[in-house]
């Protein structure tokens, strides 16, 4: 009997986490769409290749600023923010807001979902 509720658990949490994966496959297969309609512009998920703005893979856990080659502003070098989740969805949601004097002309992404699906398509370049 308990090797049975033992199998039962286990299946259930491989199924969670199977379930878990595929939600956060779609995030990023939707990020990625947003990505090219908002940021593609000015970014590049490219390592190593910065546009009008710097590349932004591996963003996650870098230092705002700190991309080697990019001409960053005073303001974006001096905050002192190391990106995660919580940092991007701020910034996404009002770039001139979460880091005044900032160089990104571009108002940020209203739709909290749709912020969510953008980190978690940065998340993927990792």
């Amino acid at each position: 009997m308990r090797i049975g509720l033992i199998s039962v658990l286990a299946m259930t949490a491989l199924v969670a986490a199977g379930s878990a994966l595929a939600k956060e496959d779609h995030e990023a297969e939707e990020g990625q769409k947003i990505f090219k309609r908002v940021c593609f512009t000015c970014h590049t998920s490219d390592a190593g290749k910065n546009k009008i703005g710097p590349s932004l893979h591996g963003v996650i856990g870098r230092k705002a600023g700190s991309v080697q080659g990019f001409a960053y502003s005073s303001a974006m070098k001096d905050a002192n923010v190391t990106w995660d989740d919580q940092t991007l969805d701020k910034y996404l949601s009002d770039p001139k807001k979460f880091i005044p004097g900032n160089k990104m002309a571009y108002a940020g992404i209203k739709k909290e979902d749709e912020r969510k699906e953008v980190i978690a398509y940065l998340k993927s370049l990792e």
